[in-house]
């Protein structure tokens, strides 16, 4: 297993400062050098990568800037439901990703690496802060995704660290497996994406607000 360790925690409030990578010999056709500098080297072998950050960046700072809603339906054998898991967009992220920027390139063990930058508006702030209300219960989850697939593998470790989270909180709260529970979730610190087994792996901290449970009992 392995996670990044930072030697300072970056702000997450005002200016989200994440550090993100993308691995480099998993693209064998691409022509890779050994060059710390890697912006002088865009078209000549990190163009897959660099653009797999820059499809990861804008999905995780959406989390961290407007959160998700979720929809969940437990598994329940003795009902022959099958377990469902569905992670949407509280707000479009699609104009604010071209205000992220990219710096402090490097290539470490045969990974592109920058941290990613972004600035939140005064009302993503305030919104942020409206988050912390002691009402919002803390979780956390960790979710693994298919390291062959890339961005999508990344994703997928997204949504599986947000069921897991939602899932172990209410699992000590309601007695009897709902029908479906819906929510929003709002990433609060650094995400942690790391490689375990040959997965991506990903820890996430999230601010949780509850929305309504339907229980089987009202049908």
């Amino acid at each position: 297993m392995n996670l990044p360790v930072y030697s300072q925690v970056p702000s997450v409030i005002e200016n989200i400062r994440i550090s993100l990578w993308a691995q480099t010999d998993a693209y064998p056709e691409l022509e890779l050098k050994d060059d710390s500098d890697a912006y002088e080297n865009y078209g000549t072998g990190y163009d897959y990568a660099i653009s797999e950050i820059k499809k990861i960046a804008p999905f995780l700072i959406q989390g961290m800037v407007y959160g998700w809603n979720f929809t969940y339906t437990p598994y329940d054998s003795g009902r022959n439901v099958q377990e469902y898991f569905e992670l949407t967009e509280i707000n479009s992220f699609e104009v604010e990703k071209y205000n992220i920027t990219y710096q402090s390139p490097w290539i470490s063990d045969n990974k592109f690496q920058c941290w990613c930058e972004y600035k939140r508006t005064p009302f993503q702030i305030q919104d942020y802060y409206s988050w912390t209300s002691i009402n919002n219960p803390k979780i956390q989850g960790r979710g693994y995704g298919s390291l062959a697939k890339g961005f999508d593998g990344i994703k997928d470790a997204c949504m599986d660290s947000v069921k897991n989270a939602v899932r172990s909180y209410y699992r000590d709260i309601v007695k009897n497996k709902p029908k479906e529970i819906t929510g929003a979730v709002l990433i609060r610190n650094q995400p942690q994406i790391g490689v375990d087994a040959g997965r991506y792996m990903i820890n996430l901290d999230f601010f949780l607000e509850c929305g309504s449970i339907i229980e089987y009992t009202r049908y």
